[in-house]
């Protein structure tokens, strides 16, 4: 800035600084990357992506969030939208791709409106109260689902599962996945029902196949015996935690001890024997005959409680403990002194079990069992994460659809029921609103629309026989995958939790508008990019334009 002749320096020197149109267009540009970027990997004929990290770890997937998490994304309003994908899967589990898609639409559709001059803060409202109504409306075509509706619950599960690389052995995992909520579900003080996915532990072993994977009653502890002598099974245990060492602590400070003669040595040695004896004898007096034990225990301790006949596992991981604690009854204990029979708890059998080349131990058949495992084995460590990435999905819809009790129709079908009823609404919608209302609608169509076009059918033939039967009043036609044509997804099971439609239309709506009423990006000096690293034209100063992503690698999908 000049005045007179003196120029002003406001901001620091080598800071980029984009203002109006040129800004947003920026922005919108990376935010339609990152929507591109995961659109080939939307529905059951959705394709993976590999992604490799800087240390040459692999991860083969076409789960939204975890391919969004692994790119190493730099531009700010893109990060924008891999925090949408992040807020999906904590809120609801699933649909991370959608909502990924349907923000990078609205901005696309938002883009097509700022050229005809209407202003940003006009999209916004229209957005906004767009937005607003299709939550309304997708609480009214929304159907009940019980708890108990087992049959509607798996259908939920092998929904989430379709477009996984696990589908073809969906029925039996999602079989899994409804019995694991069912089993940690319960009523809170509201009357509601509420399910703590951390009372689900999951396992991964490499070895055997997924059909191998199962459901386990119980708690794994990923810890074999600590001394060969012990028992390998132990049948009604009375069990013991404990977060405390079987070990002769070391004083707090630096401490010499001078010994002068053999005598003294002995006793020494003696006294320390009599103190993990007495810890030993302490466990005995509590009843238990199975100790887990967070920290270690000392070589001596593990031959004691081998003679007495104790089950002892060490290095127990502090989740596991508290799952434990939720499945016997027995309360964590930090003193061993303190321990009494209040403190153990019960189950049914506590053995050592060999899976692949692990030794790990079972705690099963407990009473109080509000903590259960699912045990996943498959070929490959890339195949074990992407069943371990499903089930998460199935486990957290499931869960979800258990909590609100309302269910929607997938396929596309739920999004063309919102765009043909926000259609029908734009008219009531006075001013330039009533464009981006209009706008709005359309952006939802993108769901049916990418389905279809990652199948390999012809998007608009699909979007106008899908518009025709809606109209027709079959508000539950969508996109049938199997037959490339458009059906009712009542018929063939395809339904997911309210809760991923909600979401995806709140985070989507959130993040389009926050874009759009940026005008100006003000970016600092960034230090000099590793030689080879990502750079080159397009960028915006400090924020590297699309930086991490490679120049775009996924822009051929």
């Amino acid at each position: 800035m000049l005045t007179g002749q003196t120029p002003i320096l406001v901001l620091k020197e080598g800071t980029r600084r984009e203002k109006g149109r040129g800004a947003l267009s920026n922005n919108i540009q990376a935010a339609k990357a990152i929507a591109d970027a995961v659109r080939s990997t939307l529905g059951p004929r959705g394709l993976d992506k590999m992604l490799v990290d800087s240390m040459g770890d692999v991860v083969v997937t076409n789960d939204g969030v975890t391919i969004l998490k692994e790119m190493d994304v730099e531009h700010p309003a893109a990060k924008m939208l891999v925090e949408v994908a992040k807020t999906q899967d904590q809120e609801a589990g699933d649909g991370t791709t959608t909502a990924v898609v349907l923000a990078g639409e609205l901005l696309k559709r938002a883009e097509a409106l700022i050229e005809q001059n209407i202003h940003p803060t006009i999209i916004s409202q229209g957005y906004r109260l767009a937005s607003t109504k299709a939550l309304e409306i997708l609480q009214q075509i929304s159907q009940p689902i019980p708890p108990t509706d087992q049959e509607n619950l798996r259908r939920i599960a092998v929904t989430s599962m379709a477009s996984k690389s696990v589908s073809y052995n969906r029925d039996q995992l999602a079989d899994i996945a409804v019995k694991a909520v069912t089993a940690v579900a319960e009523k809170n003080s509201e009357g509601r029902m509420s399910v703590d996915l951390d009372n689900i532990q999951l396992i991964k072993k490499q070895g055997g196949s997924m059909t191998d994977t199962q459901l386990i009653e119980g708690v794994i502890v990923d810890k074999e015996k600590v001394h060969s002598g012990m028992p390998n099974r132990v049948e009604n245990p009375k069990v013991a935690l404990l977060d405390a060492a079987l070990e002769i602590k070391k004083t707090e400070i630096d401490a010499k001890i001078e010994i002068n003669d053999p005598n003294q040595l002995n006793a020494f040695l003696a006294e320390e024997e009599n103190m993990l004896r007495r810890m030993v004898e302490q466990v005995k007096k509590s009843g238990a005959n199975v100790v887990l034990c967070q920290k270690g225990i000392d070589d001596l301790a593990q031959h004691f409680l081998a003679k007495e006949g104790i089950y002892a596992v060490r290095r127990v991981k502090k989740s596991d403990m508290e799952k434990l604690a939720k499945a016997t009854g027995a309360n964590i204990v930090s003193k061993v002194s303190e321990l009494t029979p209040q403190d153990v708890g019960t189950a049914g059998l506590v053995e050592e079990r060999k899976i692949g080349d692990d030794a790990l131990t079972f705690v099963t058949g407990a009473k109080k069992a509000r903590a259960v495992s699912i045990l996943m084995r498959g070929g490959t460590e890339h195949v074990l994460d992407e069943i371990e990435r499903s089930m998460d999905d199935a486990l957290n819809v499931v869960a979800v659809a258990v909590e609100d009790g309302r269910f929607v129709y997938g396929g596309g079908a739920t999004a063309e029921a919102l765009a043909m009823r926000l259609r029908d609404e734009a008219a009531r919608i006075g001013g330039r609103e009533q464009i981006a209302f209009e706008s709005f609608a359309d952006a939802l169509e993108t769901v049916p629309r990418t389905l279809a076009e990652n199948a390999g059918l012809d998007p608009i033939d699909v979007l106008i026989e899908l518009r025709k039967s809606h109209k027709a009043g079959h508000g539950r036609s969508g996109v049938n995958i199997s037959t490339g044509k458009v059906g009712d997804m009542g018929e063939i099971h395809v339904i997911e939790p309210i809760r991923v439609g909600r979401q995806a239309i709140e985070s989507a709506t959130d993040a389009a508008v926050m874009i759009l009423r940026i005008d100006d990006v003000i970016a600092s000096k960034s230090s000099p990019p590793p030689s080879g690293g990502p750079g080159g034209p397009g960028g915006m100063g400090g924020m590297g334009g699309m930086g991490g992503m490679g120049g775009g690698d996924f822009g051929d999908d």
